[in-house]
């Protein structure tokens, strides 16, 4: 730990007007992370606390923290970038937190999606509130070397057996939950699900992911369940309001208490995808590197491993996640690979390979400003209608004057025309 006169003179040498994350203060600074991914960040918190790092995940989401971001986000600016910097700020102002020894935390895909430019809006607003909180970058392609959050081999491995787990953990929740015969047991095996992943991860043999996921899939699988025939719901779209509460007005609860099933794709879609745009630029463009080389091994073991995950889930209970080269078949049939803007091809992909494993009813959640997300998506609703001649998809869009009734009213119509189909598909 840096000595007090160390620790004032980076309170007040501010490069480009901003404060740096420094080693130091790994040992005294708490990190705060936006929720935006429930199932797969409480392991991740978890896991970076095993690692040294004071971390948490924020849970604040009342109405407060959109009127924050409005304060600091010009509205126009997607909605997801003001529901990250309103909980921030929120979170600052509650009181909760010594904020001369706090950071915060972001993620960036280094796409041509504006998320990749949030952390200069995240850093004007603590500017003007926090000035002394500095931003910390996750990234894996180059951006904001200066304060980019150290990830060295180790935890890179570990980030990605969480995402394979966090995954594997929503999924059979998500095909339990709506079935449960005692109310509250698909959330106590959620609970001790994830127990068992993180004591892999303290204890050693997270590798061995295989028996991690038969375990998981197992202790779902013990869990009696109803045999009444639900309607199955997937949710696509951007990423944050496709899997944040606070995002999509707590959307999956919604579908629960309307007597659905969600189906929420998994989250190592969405690394994959970004792995294949980088080996479908070499492709389009003609571009030879070491980076495309690489990218081409690391996508090999990914979906290695995804091959190895289904075929666990084949012989389950449990309908199986979508294989991901199905979901690049399923986009060639709507739109170009290289449409790889926000979500761009992957949001038709999965639109596709839904109503391919019978879930035909979709809400696609697109932020308020998202261009990508609304040509990739909203865009491609009339050619996968006349694929797929039962396909039924309402397009919802989130951002901070549209009320969660007219969200909801606009669902419970894609609802009801779900049922009436239900209902003659059954008398046929």
């Amino acid at each position: 730990m840096k000595n007090n006169s160390e620790q004032q003179k980076h309170t007040v040498n501010y490069r480009d007007d901003y404060p740096r994350w420094q080693p130091w203060m790994k040992s005294s600074y708490k990190i705060l992370i936006p929720d935006m991914l429930p199932w797969h960040f409480a392991m991740i918190e978890r896991l970076l606390k095993l690692e040294g790092y004071d971390v948490e995940v924020l849970k604040n989401d009342s109405r407060a923290v959109i009127d924050e971001g409005l304060k600091h986000v010009h509205n126009d600016t997607c909605y997801p970038c003001l529901c990250t910097v309103g909980q921030y700020i929120d979170a600052l102002k509650s009181g909760k937190y010594d904020v001369d020894r706090v950071a915060v935390m972001m993620s960036q895909s280094g796409g041509g999606c504006r998320a990749s430019n949030y952390i200069p809006l995240i850093r004007k607003a603590l500017k003007a509130e926090f000035p002394q909180v500095p931003v910390l970058s996750l990234n894996f392609s180059g951006l904001e070397k200066d304060s980019s959050f150290p990830v060295g081999a180790k935890l890179l491995l570990k980030l990605v057996f969480a995402i394979y787990y966090g995954d594997a953990v929503m999924w059979c929740y998500n095909q339990v939950k709506p079935y449960e015969k005692e109310a509250g047991a698909a959330d106590s095996v959620r609970e001790k699900a994830t127990d068992f992943v993180m004591s892999k991860f303290e204890k050693g043999g997270y590798c061995r992911y295989k028996s991690v996921i038969k375990r998981i899939v197992g202790m779902f699988a013990a869990l009696p369940r109803s045999d009444e025939k639900k309607v199955k719901v997937g949710i696509v779209g951007e990423i944050y309001v496709k899997y944040s509460a606070l995002g999509n007005n707590h959307l999956e609860e919604f579908l629960l208490s309307e007597g659905c099933e969600p189906v929420v794709p998994v989250l190592m879609d969405y690394v994959l995808y970004c792995v294949v745009n980088n080996i479908n630029d070499g492709r389009l463009y003609g571009k030879k590197s070491l980076f495309i080389t690489v990218n081409k091994i690391l996508y090999a073991v990914l979906r290695r491993m995804q091959r190895n995950i289904i075929k666990i889930f084949e012989r389950s209970p449990f309908e199986p996640i979508h294989d991901f080269e199905h979901l690049r078949a399923c986009a060639d049939k709507v739109l170009n690979q290289g449409v790889k803007m926000g979500e761009g091809w992957l949001i038709p992909a999965e639109m596709a390979a839904l109503a391919e494993t019978g879930t035909e009813n979709i809400v696609c959640a697109q932020p308020f400003g998202c261009l990508p997300n609304h040509i990739a998506g909203k865009g491609a609703i009339r050619t996968l209608k006349n694929l797929y001649k039962n396909e039924n998809i309402v397009a919802v869009d989130y951002d901070p004057s549209a009320t969660r009734v007219n969200q909801e009213n606009r669902i419970k119509l894609m609802l009801a025309t779900a049922r009436e189909n239900a209902a003659s598909q059954n008398k046929a």
